[in-house]
């Protein structure tokens, strides 16, 4: 029996749109601090909001995208976020103080959360059911892959060429991303009726129920991942391994690309229980080689263990995120996954930075990776004892079902 297609055009077409989305992110994420230190003589802290401001605008805007979806179609939430997304790149070239590069970061954030939300709903629509955990890892790569090369261009530009060649990149990266957003043929599955019953406006409806219980297991190891993205180079020059420091995510993302092919087939065959066991096993194994690295083999290492188990986990929650919710509901669950992930690292790299503060990186790195080992029981009650308990009263139910008959 065939299996049904994946490799779509339109399914590529997506994944180059997220990538794209995901490269302009990691290009203005480590340049637009130094710029505003450098540039704009601003403080370290005020340096600092430039990430906070458009994180927090993503988040917010996330919930409120997952109903526009419903309401309006994924296509017109997906093009009128790229357009403002692309449209706030152009702005950078103008302001000449923080306080307008602030505006700007927050008009930013908003047509990322919308954008990031929308090509998260458009793959799962596109990717068939029985590939979904094979799809989702392979899309979720265009994401790890930007996290590698965004900081290499945008370093390279700012460094190189200074701040209006880096400006000029991360125009043409962002309509690189509307471009191939545009090219996506979605067909036509909105059901009026549907999308009539779900336009009144609430609270209520700005998350979606079924994805909030993944979310917050995601949202709680996502704070261990905030520490690497935080502070592991700086870890890498204390123990005098600055020169293989920035080989420490093309690791991560190699192993990523070569265990990818595999790890989406057994979700897909398996189920999640099978994925996310040793995954988060690998990712607690991972930080407490790294919390012990003294040389560039076992931080090496560490990086490749940590991309298996967490480059492994994230795919695998939001896949569990969007399969749990109704069909229609997708636009909603990728919203309320995002948002509940993103507030992770946010408050991660806050709280991260307070514990470092007090500590040396390989003993923040030590209790890391037992802290990890908790984000297995958190799995174990907010989802696998769950839906055996969901299974078992289903079960009855048929049964009760039968003998009435």
């Amino acid at each position: 029996m065939n299996k049904p297609k994946l490799w779509t055009k339109d399914f590529i077409s997506v994944s180059f749109s997220n990538f794209f989305l995901f490269l302009t992110f990691y290009i203005l994420l480590v340049t637009l601090p130094t710029y505003a230190l450098d540039e704009l003589h601003s403080s370290t802290s005020v340096a600092g909001l430039m990430t906070t401001v458009f994180l927090l605008s993503a988040i917010i805007s996330r919930p409120l995208a997952g109903q526009w979806l419903e309401r309006a179609g994924n296509k017109k939430v997906l093009l009128t976020a790229l357009i403002i997304f692309a449209g706030a790149s152009l702005l950078y070239f103008f302001p000449k103080t923080v306080s307008g590069f602030l505006v700007i970061r927050l008009l930013h954030g908003i047509g990322f959360g919308m954008a990031t939300t929308a090509v998260g709903t458009i793959v799962a629509d596109l990717i068939p059911a029985s590939r979904r955990g094979e799809g989702m890892g392979y899309f979720v790569l265009s994401t790890n892959m930007a996290m590698v090369l965004g900081p290499f261009f945008g370093l390279m530009a700012m460094q190189q060429w200074g701040p209006k060649i880096l400006f000029i990149l991360s125009v043409i990266v962002a309509i690189g991303s509307l471009v191939t957003g545009l090219s996506v043929k979605l067909p036509k599955t909105e059901d009026p009726d549907q999308i009539a019953a779900s336009s009144t406006f609430s609270i209520r409806n700005l998350f979606e129920a079924s994805a909030v219980p993944i979310a917050i297991v995601g949202s709680f190891l996502a704070i261990v991942y905030s520490a690497l993205l935080s502070f592991v180079s700086i870890y890498a020059n204390e123990i005098h391994l600055a020169n293989v420091a920035s080989l420490f995510f093309v690791v991560y993302a190699i192993v990523l690309l070569l265990s990818r092919p595999f790890t989406g087939k057994w979700l897909d065959l398996y189920g999640p229980n099978v994925i996310t066991f040793p995954c988060i096993l690998l990712f607690a194994i991972g930080m407490f080689i790294l919390s012990q690295s003294s040389g560039a083999v076992t931080f090496l290492l560490s990086a490749g263990m940590i991309g298996l188990g967490w480059g492994t986990l994230f795919p695998t929650f939001q896949t569990i995120a969007i399969q749990d919710a109704a069909p229609r509901k997708r636009g909603l669950a990728t919203a309320t996954f995002l948002s509940i992930y993103d507030t992770g690292i946010a408050l991660g790299s806050l709280l991260v930075g307070i514990v470092a503060a007090k500590m040396e990186y390989s003993s923040l790195y030590f209790y890391c990776s037992f802290y990890i080992l908790i984000g297995a029981v958190l799995y174990y009650f907010l989802h696998t004892k769950k839906k055996r308990a969901t299974s078992v009263q289903l079960t009855s139910q048929s049964e009760s079902n039968m003998q009435e008959m």
